[in-house]
């Protein structure tokens, strides 16, 4: 599975947030900066982040953003939904093949036994992946980064 860019942008954002000091704001720009990200782009992600109360936002000249609750409370799976990439199941349209070998595209009301068992397996795999989703927080992939930063030594910039 691939993450899109817009979840991808803003898993990396809460993430570089949960990486500061508890109570300290960080700007889009900076944020843009230290995580390589497009600041237009991730603005307005933030701004999905934070009607999903999953930051907060404070304006003005020291304003910025932060993260509204613990990192151990904050799950991938609402991230994603926040900016409207939920895990979406994926589509099944059964699909097999006549006497002939001409295919036959599930028009049929009664799908055949194997088109049922596909069905059955990609709604089974759709809820264990969303189950994946909201079990992974980012307190868990903060102690991933921070493994990996230290594994990389101290002079290595980092980068989510």
């Amino acid at each position: 599975m691939k993450l899109t860019t817009r979840g991808h942008y803003s898993v990396k954002a809460l993430l570089d947030l949960s990486l500061q000091p508890v109570d300290a704001l960080s700007s889009v720009r900076v944020i843009a900066q230290r995580q390589q990200l497009p600041a237009p782009y991730l603005e307005k992600l933030l701004i999905d982040l934070r009607r999903a109360s999953l930051v907060v936002s404070v304006r003005g000249a020291h304003g910025g953003y932060r993260l509204a609750k613990p990192p151990s409370q904050i799950s991938l799976g609402q991230i994603l939904e926040a900016v409207g990439e939920p895990v979406s199941e994926l589509s099944f349209a059964p699909v097999g093949s006549d006497r002939d070998g001409a295919v036959i595209t599930g028009s049929s009301p009664m799908p055949q036994a194997e088109d049922w068992v596909t069905s059955m397996l990609w709604q089974r795999l759709h809820q264990k992946l969303k189950e994946a989703f909201h079990s992974i927080t980012l307190e868990d992939l903060y102690y991933d980064a921070r493994s990996w930063q230290a594994a990389q030594g101290e002079g290595a910039s980092f980068v989510v």
